[in-house]
Order: structure tokens, then C-alpha cells, then sequence
């Protein structure tokens, strides 16, 4: 008898346990989509290593959601659309990003970040590719490396 109640007593704290860091994670990634949305400027580009020249990088812009979606213009024109997914719990803090519409159309991006207030870094791979470990781009990990400014909105 005893034994049953502290396997029950057992299952479920491990049950809590879970519920708790799953809502703690959700928790984190809700917080993590309201820093990210608004509309961002591109200011570095760098694609395997080569970095684009500042004019044509300031080109871009991105507009975030705060569920997720995402579209990137070109000089006020949308280019691509398309979903990500955030794990701010991890170390780097981790993104998946899915185009919809445009470029790449259904591949799967997986990159890491950093979030500051008005600034923010992405470094990802190519589809297909494992994602980064760390923020760099070269010839040899064919990574793409984008610095971006918050828009200050009107």
C-alpha cells in the first residue's frame, strides 16, 4: 500500500515537474515573439563569408509578428513570407524559420540569435544544412550572417 502511494505521490510530482517546464518554456517563447515584432532594418549582410555592401543590405527590412510570421521587403516591396518557431530557452537561443511565399518556398532555416532591445543578430544555414553553433559566416561553414536595427515606429 505504501508503495503504491509514493509511486502515485512520484508520477505525479513528475507530471507537475513537466506541465511546469512546459509552461515556463511556452512562457518564454510568448515573451520572446512580443520583443521580436515589429518591422527591423537590415544593417549587415554577410552570405559565406562575403558581406554585402551596406546600400544593398539597407535595403531589406523585416516585419515580425507576434505569432510566428514574418515577411521580408525589398526596398517596400514583400519578397517573402513565411512562419518561425523560437526556442529562447536554449543557449545559443534557437530559430526555425519556414518560407510560405517567395524564395525557398517551404525549406526549413534553422539559425540562432541574439535579441537586444533595438538590435538583434541571426546566423543561419542553408536548407538542408545543421544549424549553427556560432555567429559567423565563411566560405567554409556557408552560413549567412545578418545584423538588424529596430524601426522606430511613427
Amino acid at each position: 500500500m505504501r508503495c503504491s502511494r509514493f509511486s502515485l505521490l512520484l508520477v505525479g510530482l513528475l507530471l507537475t515537474s513537466t506541465v511546469s517546464a512546459d509552461d515556463t518554456k511556452d512562457e518564454a517563447i510568448s515573451k520572446e515573439r512580443k520583443r521580436i515584432q515589429g518591422t527591423w532594418q537590415v544593417t549587415t549582410l554577410s552570405i559565406n563569408g562575403n558581406k554585402a555592401k551596406d546600400g544593398d543590405a539597407k535595403k531589406f527590412t523585416v516585419v515580425n509578428g507576434d505569432d510566428g510570421t514574418w515577411s521580408i521587403r525589398s526596398e517596400g516591396k514583400e519578397i517573402s513570407k513565411g512562419t518561425s518557431t523560437f526556442d529562447p530557452t536554449k543557449k545559443p537561443k534557437t530559430i526555425d524559420f519556414t518560407p510560405t511565399e517567395g524564395g525557398g518556398k517551404g525549406d526549413q532555416f534553422l539559425g540562432i540569435y541574439q535579441l537586444g532591445k533595438n538590435a538583434r543578430r541571426l546566423c543561419f544555414s542553408l536548407a538542408g544544412k545543421d544549424r549553427p553553433t556560432e555567429f559567423s559566416s565563411t566560405p567554409e561553414n556557408q552560413q549567412i550572417l545578418v545584423t538588424f536595427e529596430r524601426v522606430k515606429s511613427e
